[in-house]
């Protein structure tokens, strides 16, 4: 996560000069980022952008069929989960060498492509802020029904032999009454 804010801060702290106006100029001091490099930087923060959606969109499944306690359904949207976080992965070993640029010698296409990026870098945050709070409350859900399934287990276990107990023969039942007698 901190990978990612720090390429927040660089892309929205590439600005253009300003001129003596004060309004902004369309190309930056240096270009030594080819345009098709930053074409590159913003589908890869598209492609992120995507998964971080697709991701939250599956933690809202997740905590739904968590607290339906519908077990099955929740593993089929873990293993989906799974995939989409390998790629997430992917994607940001692919953003790597981009952090270690300086923003401001990055050359976009336009203004607008740059904020666009920006923009979509920010609402990843955003995103990725909300997916671990999914995470924690699902974890809190899952241990609380845990728990609740541990306490049900104990009470049907203590009834059993509870149960057990009013059924096994007595050793020296009570009822009966021993008339032998022993011969001198």
């Amino acid at each position: 996560m901190e990978g990612a804010a720090r390429l927040v801060d660089q892309v929205v702290a590439e600005a253009l000069p300003a001129d003596k106006t004060g309004n902004m100029k369309t190309e930056p001091r240096t270009a030594t980022m080819t345009a098709l490099e930053t074409d590159r930087l913003a589908e890869l923060i598209q492609r992120k952008h995507a998964c971080l959606v697709e991701l939250h969109e599956m933690g809202r499944k997740q905590l739904d069929l968590i607290r339906g306690g519908e077990i099955n359904e929740l593993l089929d949207v873990l293993v989906c989960k799974q995939r989409r976080l390998e790629d997430l992965q992917t994607v940001e070993k692919a953003l790597d060498p981009f952090r270690a640029q300086a923003p401001e010698k990055r050359r976009w296409r336009s203004i607008e492509a740059r904020q666009c990026c920006a923009d979509q870098l920010v609402e990843c945050e955003t995103l990725l802020a909300d997916i671990v709070a999914q995470e924690k409350q699902g974890e809190s859900e899952l241990t609380r029904r845990r728990d609740e399934t541990a306490v049900r287990l104990h009470g049907a276990h203590a009834a059993r032999e509870a149960r057990g107990a009013y059924r096994r023969p007595l050793q020296n039942p009570l009822h009966q009454l021993d008339i032998t007698s022993e011969s001198p």
